[in-house]
């Protein structure tokens, strides 16, 4: 950030709300800045907002006639979607607004969340833009398995390699044993190198416990974090590629993140038939202010 940037975001007249989305109970969960005006300021500024914020992604909000224009900034670069701010917006909105259902119109999609009090506790649900997904090329996969020091034989057959989209691209890696997930470790400037090239928003590294619940771990060197606690995005994408393999055509699952590094999350995600339908990813939120 330059020095004429810092300086807008010090003196920035925007109040940022810090919330920490997809919580287990009173810890945990994947802190997001929001940001509400009167109108969306020069991209440059939400940059620097959200670097000097420094979570992984600060959602910024202005009213427009049927919602809310939204956009959605990481330290280093502008994503076009991310769940846990989404939710922690959703949040943020029912303090301000009152309970109901937003319509948020995004750079590439239109999407909703709903956001509502249960006595002290925030909740909040979206519902993705559409899901994609498709095979992760060989010469890609051991590009990534080569990042984090895995083999073939780490792998879950039954979860082939994919590339899955649900607002933002992800390539998704099974893994066969919960303790290598544990043990997950990569050069940052590594890893933020293959997922600009590929345009990753991160990579989901995940275990099956079961075929309903998952644990998962999302590094996201592209935007200059080491790794997220809790990703809404990579909830909807891996929802939507299940669906596509039919792993489970209809139901839900719930998704463990964020053990590893101390910050214990649950994210719950609900899958309808329709290939390539919306995902609804919900969870509870708390105020880290």
């Amino acid at each position: 950030m330059s020095t004429k940037e810092q300086h807008v975001a010090s003196s920035s007249p925007f109040t940022v709300e810090r919330l920490a989305s997809f919580a287990d109970g009173n810890a945990g969960g994947n802190p997001a800045g929001v940001v509400i005006c009167d109108a969306l300021p020069d991209a440059s500024i939400m940059q620097a907002i959200a670097a000097e914020v420094g979570y992984s992604e600060t959602a910024f909000a202005a009213p427009v006639e049927a919602g809310w224009r939204v956009r959605y900034f990481a330290p280093e670069i502008e994503v076009p979607f991310c769940g846990h701010a989404t939710i922690a917006l959703g949040a943020a909105l029912a303090r301000r607004e009152g309970d109901g259902l937003f319509h948020l119109q995004l750079n590439q999609a239109k999407i909703t969340v709903d956001g509502h009090r249960d006595g002290a506790t925030l909740l909040a649900a979206l519902q993705s833009p559409p899901t994609h997904s498709e095979p992760a090329p060989a010469d890609l996969v051991q590009d990534v398995l080569a990042l984090f020091g895995y083999a073939q034989g780490d792998l879950d057959p039954r979860l082939p390699p994919a590339i899955a989209e649900g607002g933002a691209k992800h390539c998704v890696l099974a893994l066969a044993d919960r303790a290598r997930l544990s043990e997950m470790h990569y050069d940052l400037e590594a890893g933020r190198e293959l997922m600009l090239a590929h345009g990753f928003a991160t990579i989901a590294l995940v275990y099956a416990e079961h075929q309903r619940l998952f644990h998962a771990r999302n590094p996201f060197a592209a935007g200059g974090v080491y790794e997220d606690s809790a990703t809404g995005a990579a909830a909807a994408a891996l929802a939507g590629y299940l669906r596509d393999i039919e792993w489970l055509r209809e139901g839900s699952i719930d998704i463990i993140q964020g053990v590893d590094m101390g910050m214990p999350s649950r994210i719950h995600v609900e899958i309808t038939p329709e290939i390539g339908a919306s995902i609804r990813v919900s969870g509870a939120v708390r105020s880290l202010a």
